[in-house]
């Protein structure tokens, strides 16, 4: 039989031709050692040209396409393609990983650069976005990222002068990015007028924010900050692909093939032609340039690499050559030299020289060349072409001998006969011709039989047969040389061949897979000397196997370097190398051959050679000495833990069932019960499927675990507690080096690890986000501080955490087998090792991954466990086969047979070693296991007397070892914990059953006694009372399902899993009878109340037999249930039966004879039941869930006085309900610690204990019932209740509002007016008449605009800058106005500025870098950081772009941005908070999981995250006196939050404790010392919490809402603010106490109905009040005097604004009714006029004497300005009125309306206002009105995008255009006409520009828009898309904008934003 395994030589990478040039750039490098760096395929490659030494870089696993150079110059990047894409980091000079990152990118990395320090990398992917992204490197850590471009970028650099400054370019763009925390801002370079916008190829950066680029058109442009400042024109012929910058100054070199050195100022130096020298050819392109000193490299697209001296630059060395780009396909080997010959479709064939691994001979053909052979006397070199001819040359000066073309498909395979007489071609024509060599190649036969195209050809060794494969997978053979096809196979029989190269035949069976039919295999070659075989295939992957292979699915080694398909692989002549080709790499590869007897000796050979290698893992059927597979590890392996319905999936499970929920809401369930549980006790250890999981704590307790519990043993007092962090089965356990924490591992979808306290058995860190399904293994360093963890997904994902922080510092795929152990190295924390089935792993971190090589053993033993031993090499690991295997390092130094069976546990002692077996035997062993010390049985006959129960038999199988205390611990599979006493007693401290699930549960009548009996074929008697033990056991022939006492106690009815039933005695469990009468389970079994006379049993059979106990008959039977029978019980009188079955069904049989009975609803519940433990019936329909899909509730049980009913249900619950539970969904409490099904609850005797009874995690679990009003143990007091109460949450306008708001952000908004027709950008213009002359004798044209108010000279403005802002968001935002430096300046925000405002000065300063609304606001008060600010935005999606919500923290003082926290809130952040140390921010955001976040903010790194609530969440605060501890109010929602490590755990407020208090809306929250926390409801309640608990209730702290609270950290008195009605006891504004006990109320001299405070602070003895009216006032505590600080329009659009004529004071008009009068110098609001209607537009008459104001009813107002009184008012129209406008000469008013009209009235005829007439046939409604300088023309802009201009006062129109053209008007502030169309921006398709207003010099235009932005542009502007500054700072839609006089400021109001911002101009110097 052929030898199996894998061939014992192997291959070593020699040498690789060619560098890869195309798609490539810059790179092509020199290190600090003076070497080359590049890559060829997937290999990076190191090359030594002093010495000729290449040296290889091989952890990729697809091509190479980007490489960068550390600034050291030693570390080396390299970036790749594929699906899953990496970056490597490797040192050039050991060639080794230093950190691998990943999990960012898709598609591939296309830039890497590192910056100036080299402690950073930035990546650019392929993906659609171009995703960018910032590394710490060493971390393997992502410090930012963002979406690139929209388009390729070619190229990314930092600034290597400005820190944290990168250049982007690409297709069309050049990107200037900032970081800050972990936001990547970009800005994008304008090209302006100096260049044209065109695609940017490469760049460097130079000092003082100047760029160097090179453009495709061979320009350079020169940039300064983001403008393009000059270019450098022509400065290569075409496109410049790379750019380098030295000490010197900058290399470029570019598509003509030139290399240029400019200086450090971009002056030319000199150029370098490399198309003119020597070498040179013409198409030569330069791909990548590198200058070092006087040494320049450069690296071309046809795969060359040429060295130029800068002195003597005209005679560059071609220092490494490849083939051009096209497949390369060719490859033949010359039969006597060491020479390689190969052909592309690059059309040049090449030959190599093996020795001295150069290029000796090159010679181009005029085809394509896709195969080669050599003669055998090595003369002629003949060569296949594309175009179906063929060439032969002679090899010695490359001259043609022959050029025959007989085919028209391409020639893929020739080869010469042996006796080199004969030619075969074999062509893609599905045939073979055979020319003959000496007739000059006459054709002498041909083969044809094939259906398919020619793959391989090998001749006979006597020339006479030819064998071929083809592309459809046939062999065929022909006799030689005629053709003729061999039928018959026998003549073959003897056949030898000369070469092996066919892919088909019985020799090589064994390259192809075993279960499959695919062809990937190009090439195969046979070294027949030392029986191997080479092949290459389609994923380029080289394998050595050996010949002849003839088994499917050999064993192979197998060796990565090319990336894709390989296309031909060759021994050399003397089978010293193989030599490979690959196809789209089109690169050499030459492998050296290392015989067998050679790698004995080259076990020290370079490192990589074990990454290279596999001992594959593909077959493993045909091992003929694999060792039987052990039963049990063949049970562990093949457990998934896989679950129909996890516990994370439940809350949307139960979104799902709302509806279902609301429908049955309405009638009043019942409460929940008074009386809690309290977990006391489990019988219960996993040993059946876990190892190692057993170890003491510090103080000498046990820890273990079993179902979802953590459990800590004191065994002196038999005493648990226990950890229930978890939700879901633990699968392992690890501890602590201190042996005071303990970390856990669960099953679940997304597996969580907690690291837990053994003595507070509180969470110190959950670590969550990297496992699937569960985790199966954990470890800690010796140090302590990192965690392995091992994943139960199909890869057995590795993770390597620091744990107290919950970051994840490496990970990578384990295996595809499963992973049994994981073990960290104790001396070196970077390395670890993984053993499980059938492999061994020897893993080292490197960055964010980890490097994994395998064990190097014999034959594949499965491992099931591992430690370390005295030194950092030495590992010891067990075997399934009872060995101990020694390893050193990576190599199996020997092995000594330690037990018979597997190896289970084995532990380190400081001088030794311990192990434990499936023997049941422990030992001991010396330090290096040659001798066992001592050996211990576990057996009955040994077991101390103190033993808390009984061994079920001797020698159980050990799955846990652990010593300490002068005692070895052991933990069997068979449930046990026992403590081996070194002298020999053994004691038994816990034990449960066995695998298999536990069913039946039966408690006793009198004595607290329980009996169970499972699966696992055993029935035991537990003592419930403080022993806690098992008092017997005995075993049963079969699995039970049920159990029962009798009345008196005496006799236990036992049914089994076969039908049959036993009754035993209660004490000695001896057989008293049994009876075997069904085939199927008994399902329950019961005796009847009373004496016990009867005894029903239930079988699956659907039948209740009733016996008679006393005479042992049968008496009767229960017919007619059509289903399994789950439930029994009898009535108080033993005469009736209640019966459940599994389709759900109740029935009623009468005992004895079994006559069924219907009994309605109503009379059975007036029966008195002697048990009640079904789970049918109106008295308990209120327990099944709401989603009863997925759950079933499987068990209940009454309690003795029948007040409270207990249940357990499939998922683990165990809930308790008041009883009867009638109406659906009742409330209960529920206790999480059975991990999966409860199949079994009972009541003790006395009511005083619950036990209750697991099914898959056998536990049996005793809780301790704990009366009504027994408060003090609060660890697991349940979660209330399944669903919110649907009790509404309390109704308020201003919440719902609040709640309902959607933020969209400013690119996104639309259009505030109705608008029709074409924009004004997109008109056509309509050509004039008669265009004039071009001299006019007309007269020249009249100005545009009367400018009659300027100074003599008029200046243009250049710039705007923000002045001043009236406004504050208080209507639907919180929390937001607070103190800064001891109350000398107040901060808050409106629209997206926040806002300084310094009190004495009324001075205002800004902070604009938010480039979207704020939504809110916090202050930093931990002195540490003074005036430092959090505000958080509106954002759309969360892809982390520059429209992302983000959160910014800045300098309130300085206003400089300290970090930008982009985030996944998409829709915007709502509350941000800091911690008490000031580090931590809390975020919590608006989309739809209102996800909570927790930042570092000062390194922009994200701590955790969680999915907050289904609802709104309106405020998250940290508690002020820490940084794990914060509360989350919102929509009927209070949460109480803990960080631990990275994971967020909450707790829901327990409002149990206070009778009917019912959960609220919340919408604030303060704190209080000793972990009070107080809460605002929505009713104006506050409520009260210790912990999470709800102990009082405040009851109308405030009569409305109580919207914000605020805690003073100095004396802790707490503020609160509501909605309230101004009296005199109360107010909207309350000071209370530190308990709010008592308060002091203030009023609000606001002067409204209602006040509604937002926002509440507290200062030195002041209290600043914001409130939804947008007003800031500031309160005096002790006098209670009120000062107004800030005003604002209370509600929005603001449509109207007028300018005085001569003064700096404005008018607004706005919705919320008011006028209001603003005075720009004293910074204030001057007076208000209360209209009681919403106002629309406003305007001052000429001489400022009165105002004019339209209403949105259609009516206008007249006040005289000096007394403010009513001069006229008149209602014409019923539509709002959008314009309003005094004549220049003051006689008449326009008024345009929504009706399409303008009415004009004559003032001069007084106050009644008669209109005169109106202009009619306005096409839509009007926007603008501006009359002419004369007052005889009006302009009206209308709703249509049409300008319109009528006669004043007959309001007829003007349509002739010359005659408009020579109107000078007095005003402009139409957005339409001609004279503005530049107005209009490219980006207008959905939004417009809504207003606009000319400066009274006439020289400028200001406009505003729907986007919120203010643009300047000049006047006029008639070219389209006007060049103009903009201004940011607006919401959404500006709605007006106006010049003041002398144009000094410019005023603009806000749509949205209902604020007032006023800039000053900046005027053009004279």
């Amino acid at each position: 039989m052929a030898d199996r395994t894998a061939p014992n030589c192997h291959l070593r990478l020699e040498w690789v031709y060619g560098y890869r040039g195309h798609q490539c750039r810059n790179n092509l490098y020199y290190t600090a050692a003076k070497e080359i760096v590049y890559f060829v395929a997937g290999v990076g490659v190191v090359y030594n040209t002093r010495e000729h030494k290449q040296k290889f870089y091989l952890g990729h696993n697809d091509d190479i396409i980007s490489l960068a150079l550390h600034p050291e110059r030693v570390l080396v990047a390299t970036g790749q393609v594929g699906k899953e894409p990496y970056i490597c980091v490797w040192d050039s000079y050991t060639v080794q990983t230093v950190s691998i990152l990943k999990d960012v990118h898709t598609h591939g990395i296309a830039c890497l650069a590192f910056d100036l320090e080299g402690q950073c990398l930035v990546s650019v992917g392929l993906d659609s976005k171009n995703t960018i992204c910032v590394w710490d490197w060493r971390r393997g850590k992502v410090l930012a990222a963002a979406p690139g471009h929209t388009d390729r970028i070619f190229d990314i650099s930092w600034d290597l002068y400005q820190p944290n400054k990168l250049v982007s370019c690409g297709v069309k763009h050049i990107k200037f990015w900032s970081l800050c925390g972990n936001a990547l801002t970009p800005k994008r370079g304008v090209f302006g007028k100096t260049g044209d916008l065109q695609t940017i190829l490469c760049l460097a950066c130079a000092k003082d924010e100047v760029t160097y680029s090179g453009a495709l058109n061979g320009d350079i442009y020169v940039w300064k900050g983001i403008n393009l400042m000059r270019t450098v024109q022509g400065a290569h012929g075409s496109g410049i692909f790379s750019m380098n910058v030295c000490e010197e100054g900058f290399a470029t070199g570019g598509r003509d093939g030139c290399v240029r050195l400019w200086d450090l100022n971009f002056k030319p130096i000199t150029v370098i032609d490399l198309r003119e020298t020597d070498q040179g050819y013409k198409g030569l392109s330069v791909r990548s340039v590198c200058w070092r000193g006087d040494h320049i490299l450069v690296g071309t697209q046809d795969s060359e690499i040429f060295e130029v001296v800068v002195h003597d630059r005209n005679k560059p060395f071609l220092i490494m050559q490849g083939h051009c780009e096209g497949e390369l396909w060719a490859l033949a080997v010359h039969p006597t030299k060491p020479l390689a010959m190969t052909g592309s479709d690059d059309r040049s064939v090449r030959i190599w020289s093996l020795i001295d691994h150069a290029l000796i001979a090159r010679c181009n053909m005029e085809e394509p060349i896709r195969c080669a052979a050599v003669s055998t006397d090595g003369i002629h070199l003949a060569l296949g072409m594309k175009d179906g001819s063929f060439t032969v040359l002679r090899v010695r000066d490359m001259t043609e001998v022959v050029h025959i073309k007989d085919r028209k498909e391409a020639i893929h395979e020739l080869k010469y006969s042996p006796d080199g007489a004969h030619l075969a071609v074999g062509s893609n024509d599905n045939s073979v011709d055979i020319y003959g060599v000496v007739q000059r190649y006459k054709k002498v036969g041909e083969c044809i039989g094939s259906s398919s195209f020619i793959t391989h050809m090998d001749w006979s060794m006597d020339s006479k047969f030819l064998q071929t494969n083809d592309g459809s997978g046939r062999r065929l053979f022909y006799r030689m040389p005629s053709g003729k096809e061999v039928t018959n196979r026998e003549e073959l029989k003897l056949t030898q061949w000369a070469s092996w190269t066919c892919v088909l035949g019985p020799e090589v069976h064994g390259i192809w897979p075993k279960y499959s039919d695919i062809n990937d295999i190009n090439s195969v070659d046979a070294n027949f000397s030392n029986q191997v075989l080479v092949t290459a295939d389609d994923y380029g992957l080289v394998k050595l196997l050996r010949y002849p292979c003839v088994k499917k699915g050999a064993k192979f080694k197998k060796y990565l370097g090319h990336s894709a398909h390989i296309t031909n692989a060759r021994w050399s002549h003397d089978y010293q190398w193989v030599i490979t080709i690959g196809g789209a790499d089109h690169s050499v590869f030459q492998w050296k051959f290392i015989p067998e007897r050679k790698s004995k000796e080259a076990v020290h050979i370079a490192p990589q050679e074990t990454l290279a290698d596999s001992n594959s893992e593909e077959s493993d059927s045909d091992q003929s000495d694999v060792p039987e597979m052990d039963s049990e590890i063949e049970q562990e392996t093949q457990l998934t833990y896989r679950r129909q319905v996890y516990k994370e999936d439940l809350p949307q499970l139960k979104e799902q069932c709302k509806e279902k929920y609301r429908a049955t809401a309405m009638k009043k369930s019942e409460r929940a019960p008074g009386s809690g549980l309290r977990l006391h006790f489990i019988h219960g250890y996993r040993g059946y499927d876990c190892r190692s999981n057993l170890f003491y704590t510090q103080t000498g307790e046990i820890v273990y675990h079993v179902a979802a519990i953590g459990i800590v043993y004191n065994r002196q007092q038999n005493t648990q507690r226990f950890y229930m962090g978890h939700d879901d089965d633990i699968l392992c356990l690890a501890i602590h080096p201190l042996k005071d924490f303990v970390a856990t591992g669960q099953v679940g979808r997304d597996s969580s690890i907690h690291i837990w306290d053994t003595e507070t058995l509180k969470p110190m860190s959950v670590l969550r986000g990297f496992h699937q399904l569960g985790v199966c293994a954990l470890d800690f360093s010796a140090d302590g501080k990192r965690l392995a963890s091992v994943g139960l997904d199909d890869n057995h994902t590795i993770v390597l955490w620091d744990w107290r922080k919950g970051e994840k510092l490496s990970a990578m795929r384990g295996s595809k087998d499963k992973i049994f152990v994981v073990k960290i190295n104790p001396y070196l924390p970077d390395k670890l090792i993984t053993a499980g089935v059938k492999h061994m792993r020897f893993w080292h971190k490197a960055g964010g991954g980890l490097i994994g090589r395998k064990g190097n053993m014999g034959k594949t033993e499965t491992m099931m466990c591992a430690v370390y031993g005295w030194s950092e090499e030495m590992v010891f690991s067990g075997t399934c086969s009872g060995d101990i295997c020694i390893w050193r390092d990576m190599f199996l130094m020997k092995t000594v047979k330690a037990h018979d069976g597997p190896v289970f546990s084995v532990h380190a002692l400081e001088k030794g070693f311990v192990t434990g077996g499936k023997d049941g035997i422990v030992a001991l062993w010396d330090d290096s296991f040659e001798r066992c010390l001592k050996t211990y049985a576990i057996k009955r006959s040994v077991l101390a007397p103190g033993s808390k129960g009984l061994l079920l038999e001797d020698n159980p199988s050990i799955r846990a070892i652990s010593l300490g205390h002068g005692h070895i611990l052991v933990g069997t599979k068979n449930g046990e914990i026992l403590e081996v006493d070194k002298s020999g007693p053994i004691t038994l401290l816990v034990q449960g059953h066995m695998e298999g699930e536990v069913w039946g549960l039966a408690s006793h009548p009198h004595l607290p006694l329980c009996a169970t009996v499972s699966d696992d074929k055993t029935l035991r008697i537990w003592d419930l009372s403080p022993s806690h033990c098992m008092l017997a056991v005995r075993k049963l022939r079969k699995g039970g399902r049920c159990c029962c006492f009798s009345p008196d106690g005496k006799a236990l009815a036992v049914g089994l899993n076969d039908g049959s039933f036993l009754i035993v005695n209660a004490d000695t469990l001896e057989d008293l009878v049994s009876f075997h009468h069904r085939k199927d389970i008994i399902s329950d079994i019961r005796f009847s109340p009373g004496v016990g006379k009867y005894l029903a049993v239930a079988s699956a059979d659907t039948f209740v037999d009733i016996y008679n106990v006393m005479s042992s008959k049968r008496v009767g039977v229960c017919k007619g249930c059509l289903n399994y029978i789950t439930h029994l019980d009898w009535d108080k009188r033993g005469k009736l039966l209640q019966v459940n079955t599994s389709a759900k069904e109740q029935f009623f049989f009468e005992a004895p004879r079994g006559k069924r009975q219907t009994i309605p609803a109503t009379e059975v519940e007036k029966i008195d039941w002697s048990t009640w433990t079904c789970v049918q019936g109106t008295s308990v329909e209120g327990i099944w869930p709401l989603i009863s899909e997925v759950t079933e509730v499987t068990a209940a049980c009454l309690s003795h006085n029948k007040k409270v009913l207990a249940t357990g249900d499939d998922l683990g619950y165990v809930k308790l309900f008041r009883y009867p539970v009638k109406g659906k969904y009742a409330k209960f409490k529920r206790y999480v610690a059975h991990s999966t099904h409860v199949t079994n609850v009972r009541w003790s005797h006395d009511d005083g204990l619950l036990v209750t009874a697991g099914g898959g995690d056998t536990c049996l679990m005793i809780w301790a019932h704990e009366p009504e009003g027994h408060r003090e143990f609060k660890q697991c007091d349940s979660e209330e209740s399944d669903m919110e109460s649907e009790d509404d949450g309390g109704y308020d306008s201003d919440v719902t509002r609040e709640n309902e708001i959607n933020y969209t952000i400013k690119a996104l908004s639309t259009n505030m007016r109705p608008m029709t027709g074409v924009k004004p950008h997109l008109q056509l213009k309509e050509p004039s008449v008669d265009e004039r002359p071009p001299v006019s004798r007309a007269l020249p044209q009249p100005e545009k605009l009367q400018t009659n108010n300027v100074g003599k000279k008029k200046r243009p403005i250049e710039d705007l800058v923000l002045d001043l802002v009236f406004g504050y968001r208080g209507n639907d935002c919180r929390n937001n106005v607070h103190y800064l430096n001891e109350g000398a300046d107040i901060i808050y925000h409106t629209a997206s500025v926040g806002i300084v405002l310094n009190l004495t000065t009324s001075c205002q300063s800004f902070y604009a870098e938010h480039s979207d609304d704020i939504l809110c606001l916090t202050i930093n008060q931990h002195p540490k950081f003074p005036n430092v600010v959090a505000t958080g935005q509106v954002g759309d999606t969360a892809d982390m772009s520059a429209t992302s919500p983000s959160i910014h923290v800045w300098d309130a003082m300085t206003k400089q941005t300290l970090s930008v926290l982009r985030c996944f809130h998409s829709g915007g952040v709502c509350s941000v908070s800091f911690s008490a140390t000031g580090k931590l921010l809390l975020s919590a955001g608006l989309d739809h999981e209102h996800t909570i976040t927790v930042w570092k903010w000062q390194e922009g790194a994200k701590v955790a995250s969680r999915i907050g609530h289904t609802q709104r969440i309106f405020v998250a605060e940290f508690r002020p006196d820490s940084d794990t501890h914060f509360v989350s109010v919102g929509i009927k929602h209070v949460r109480f939050w803990t960080l631990a490590g990275r994971a967020l755990l909450s707790k829901k407020g327990v409002l149990s404790s206070i009778e009917d208090a019912r959960m609220q809306t919340m919408l604030s929250v303060a704190f209080g010392a000793n972990n009070l926390t107080f809460t605002g409801t929505i009713s104006g309640d506050v409520c009260v919490w210790k912990e999470h608990i709800l102990v009082r209730i405040v009851a109308k702290a405030h009569t409305g809402p109580v919207f914000t609270m605020y805690t003073t950290l100095r004396d802790g008195l707490i503020v609160t603010g509501g909605k309230e009605r101004p009296s005199k006891e109360g107010g909207a504004l309350k000071l209370w106490d530190q308990e709010l006990k008592r308060c002091r109320a203030f009023r609000l001299e606001t002067g409204q109905i209602i006040d509604c405070v937002r926002s509440v602070c507290r200062g030195k003895g002041k209290i600043l009040v914001g409130t939804k009216n947008a007003e800031i006032i500031e309160v005096g505590e002790k006098n209670a005097a009120c000062n107004i600080l800030v005003n604002g329009h209370m509600d929005g659009p603001i449509w109207g604004l007028g300018t005085h004529p001569s003064r700096d004071v404005f008018l607004s008009a706005a919705e919320d009714g008011t006028v209001r009068l603003w005075d720009i110098p004293e910074k204030k609001m001057l007076n208000k006029v209360n209209l009681g209607h919403p106002a629309h537009t406003v305007s001052y008459s000429p001489e400022g004497d009165m105002v004019a104001i339209g209403m949105k009813n259609g009516e206008f107002i007249i006040l005289l300005v000096a007394s403010l009184k009513i001069w006229g008012k008149k209602r014409d129209r019923r539509s709002p009125i959008q314009d309003i406008r005094f004549s220049p000469n003051s006689r008449y008013l326009a008024v345009g309306s929504t009706e399409s009209a303008v009415d004009f009235y004559d003032l001069t005829l007084g106050p009644q206002l008669n209109r005169v007439n109106c202009c009619r046939d306005i096409p839509s409604f009007v926007m603008q009105m501006d009359f002419s300088a004369d007052s005889a023309y009006v302009q009206v802009s209308t709703g249509a995008y049409k300008r319109l201009v009528y006669e004043v006062p007959s309001g007829k129109q003007v349509t002739e255009q010359t005659h408009v053209d020579r109107i000078t008007w007095a005003t402009w502030t139409s957005v339409l006409g001609d004279e503005v169309v530049g107005i209009w921006s490219r980006n207008t398709d959905k939004a417009d520009v809504s207003c606009a207003c000319v400066s009274h010099s006439g020289l400028n235009v200001v406009t505003g828009d729907d986007f919120g932005m203010v643009k300047l542009f000049d006047f006029p502007c008639p070219e389209k898309f006007g060049k103009h500054k903009r201004f940011l700072g607006h919401s959404a839609h500006l709605t007006n904008v106006r010049f003041t006089n002398g144009d000094r400021f410019v005023v603009s109001s806000g749509g949205d934003d209902r604020s007032l911002f006023v800039w000053r101009c900046v005027h053009a110097p004279h």
